[in-house]
């Protein structure tokens, strides 16, 4: 996109129209129906204001343009201290990588064009793109309307999440606690406090005073590091009330960072027991100990995001780094169609702009303000360090331009259209990919399209050697996920921790990324109950096994001889593998090679993106919707509650029924062996016996498995087609079933 940049510098020597003798000047740009503003300076002696603006070239409308110095307390009268016109053909080009254009001094003009004795103003004036390194903080002739503190919130800017770390806290022990009360047992437990989180240990079942535990806890905390660890360790009274036996401050930046799966080295901490004197609280120095490994754990990776969806997966630590195998280049090029967000004058209106996030980095777009088919145009990369990565990009609306003016949706917060996810493994290396992606947000009516969004992107790799490495010799996880893994459920709590910070983190900038942004993009939201998800999920599972389903139903009709040539050729290919075991691998391996060659031609040849028919989003009733976007807790009535309870419990009675028949199958192998029906017992002892001892003396291997896959594939006249004596004698089995109450 090309644009038309002015730089208004200062200006000197302007003429005195105020009474007094001061003026506040200020400088007004003109071109067509564009009106853009300098701010004005108030009784200062010297008047710089070193301002960039940007006029889209596709919406200049006329070939002038006027630059006017005002005097903004000259109320009376014509204000107009003086002005420049410029032809805009007369402009010059100042294309990257040139050095900027140097600002020129301009004599100021009359009304009637006449050279004024005093006065000039410093400006420089360049047709440029969006990638001349002023864009960023210039103002742009799409937010025209916008003014004030608000400008601020329509540029484009980068963002970096703050290096997260875990931190362990394993409380081991105590030592000489002094309880309240010396006639009954302590119900003593430890109490961990960082920030706004707190973490209890469970109660320690040693009723001493010099309890055990060997517990972890675990936080999220960012660098830098500015709330202490707090440890308390608390004795539960009777009437539930808790006393405070001892407390603890550690400050962080004197943690232990531990960089390899090695063990912490265990420290006794002093305990300050609080005392009140006169309703104040005073410390006192206090001989009770506590045993504690406190470490800042810098070898695992902290997720901000869903393990399965993530766009890094190094460790925290940057001397675990590996090396980088690539760059990502993403193109944010425009939308289309966006769907009305808000009111404004009447009349409805869209403010949209892009968030894109890969890694710890985040940039978001210029605000394009009153317009359903904004035109970003601006480009961004990230360094790769694995493929399996994914990149995100959502579209949102602001909310936050116009203060009360605006009629908005989503009680102030900015509103999303949708967002578009991208796995870097599905692009081909040194491709432009460029792309328009449906953006679909799930309503209570079903999912909806809020319009279009386009892309350019492309993966470069710096060295395919890097890049087969990585595939094959790097875990995607830190080692010290593997060596001490975490469990999903400490997974899940250290994320929603994570996501909070980074919420606080990316609200403080300027202009702030807001909460909701944030938790959209990392899907921030408790995963809840979705009759939906389960749906689609469920297909999945019967997609994936639907291979195992056509090769049996294939076997079928090999069995059944209703192709005879088929089954005669498939015997011949069993009786070569048979007899010659050595062609099995190569076998499969030309039987692989010739379906990724069928598959060539079906490769998809576009990114992936959100499929509505995989998601079910488009055979959802309203009701399983609402379920879906219902708060927690629900905020539904009583009967409608009791309804999708009772509908919860007709879905989970029938997963109980399967897996209670996928226990019963597998409960049916051990009793082969363990004697609970001694009939069956013996007779599998006897056949084991027999058939042990057929296949050392008497038959072959080769033989005997040729032997039994002619009788499988025996013709139909030459057996009924009934369940074998190995199926009927499997069904017998006894299982625990019969044991369950």
């Amino acid at each position: 996109m090309e644009f038309l940049f002015v730089r208004i510098v200062r200006a000197r020597d302007l003429p005195l129209k105020a009474v007094n003798g001061i003026i506040d000047p200020y400088v007004e740009i003109k071109i067509g129906n564009y009106n853009a503003t300098t701010k004005y300076f108030e009784k200062k002696p010297d008047f710089e204001w070193n301002q960039v603006f940007a006029f889209g070239q596709d919406q200049l409308q006329a070939t002038t343009m006027e630059i006017t110095v005002r005097d903004k307390e000259l109320i009376i009268g014509d204000n107009m201290i003086g002005k420049i016109t410029v032809a805009l053909h007369e402009v010059p080009p100042c294309l990257p990588p040139d050095s900027p254009l140097a600002s020129q001094w301009y004599k100021l003009e009359d009304k009637n064009g006449f050279t004024l004795r005093k006065g000039e103003l410093m400006l420089a004036m360049w047709y440029s793109t969006q990638a001349d390194r002023v864009f960023p903080d210039a103002w742009h002739s799409d937010s025209a309307i916008v003014s004030g503190e608000s400008l601020l919130n329509t540029r484009s800017k980068a963002y970096l999440s703050p290096r997260l770390w875990y931190l362990r806290v394993n409380v081991i022990q105590a030592r000489d606690l002094v309880p309240g009360r010396r006639d009954r047992n302590p119900q003593v437990y430890v109490k961990a406090v960082v920030g706004d989180v707190i973490l209890r240990t469970r109660v320690s079942p040693d009723k001493n005073v010099n309890p055990k535990w060997n517990e972890d806890l675990m936080f999220v905390v960012a660098e830098p590091f500015f709330d202490p660890l707090i440890v308390t360790v608390e004795d539960r009274l009777e009437n539930n009330t808790v006393r405070c036996l001892g407390k603890c401050v550690i400050r962080l930046s004197n943690v232990e960072q531990r960089l390899l799966p090695l063990p912490a080295d265990p420290l006794w901490y002093n305990l300050e027991d609080i005392v009140f004197e006169d309703g104040m609280e005073k410390e006192v120095n206090f001989f009770s100990k506590l045993k504690m490994c406190v470490s800042l754990d810098g070898g695992y990776h902290v997720f901000d995001e869903s393990v399965q969806i993530g766009s890094d997966y190094r460790p925290t630590a940057k001397m675990l780094w590996t090396a980088m195998i690539g760059v990502l280049e993403l193109g944010i090029i425009n939308a289309s169609d966006l769907q009305p967000m808000k009111l404004r004058d009447g009349r409805e209106t869209t403010d949209a702009y892009c968030v894109a996030k890969y890694g710890p980095k985040w940039v978001k777009t210029r605000t394009v303000v009153d317009s359903f088919d904004p035109k970003w145009n601006e480009q961004y990369s990230w360094d790769v360090y694995d493929p399996y990565t994914m990149l995100t990009i959502g579209v949102f609306d602001d909310c936050h331009l116009h203060g009360g003016d605006a009629v908005a949706v989503g009680d102030g917060k900015d509103p999303s259209f949708g967002k578009v996810r991208i796995r870097l493994s599905t692009l081909a290396t040194n491709k432009i990919y460029t792309y328009s992606y449906p953006l679909l947000v799930l309503q209570p009516n079903g999912a909806k399209k809020m319009g279009e969004l386009q892309l350019a992107i492309r993966f470069t790799c710096s060295s395919y050697l890097s890049l087969f490495l990585v595939y094959t010799m790097n875990p995607l996880l830190p080692h010290m996920h593997h060596i001490y893994p975490l469990s999903i459920y400490q997974l899940d709590i250290l994320r929603k921790q994570a996501v909070r910070i980074l919420c606080w983190s990316l609200s403080r900038t300027e202009p702030p990324l807001r909460q909701e942004v944030v938790e959209y993009m990392l899907d921030g939201g408790s995963p809840m109950w979705s009759l939906r998800k389960a749906k689609a999920n469920f297909q999945r599972v019967l997609a994936t096994f639907k291979c195992f389903s056509d090769a049996r139903q294939w076997f079928d009709e090999i069995r059944k001889w209703n192709n005879s040539a088929a089954t005669v050729l498939v015997l011949a290919i069993y009786c070569i593998i048979v007899l010659k075991p050595d062609l099995i691998l190569p076998t499969v391996t030309l039987y692989s090679i010739q379906v990724m060659i069928l598959q060539w031609r079906k490769r998809p040849r576009r990114p992936t993106h959100i499929d509505v028919n995989l998601s079910v989003a488009g055979s959802v009733t309203a009701d399983e919707l609402d379920e879906e976007l219902d708060t927690f807790p629900s905020s539904r009535q009583f009967d409608v509650l009791r309804m999708r309870y009772d509908r919860l419990r007709s879905i989970a009675g029938r997963v109980v029924t399967v897996i209670s028949d996928i226990a019963t199958q597998v409960e049916r192998f051990h009793s082969l062996l363990n004697w609970r029906d001694p009939r069956i017992t013996v007779t599998f002892l006897v056949c084991c016996l027999v058939g042990s001892f057929m296949l050392y003396y008497l038959i072959s291997l080769k033989v005997f498995l040729i032997f039994g896959g002619f009788y499988v594939t025996r013709p139909p006249f030459l057996g009924k087609d009934v369940l074998n004596a190995p199926q009927n004698f499997f069904s017998r089995l006894p299982t625990k079933a019969d044991y369950m109450l």
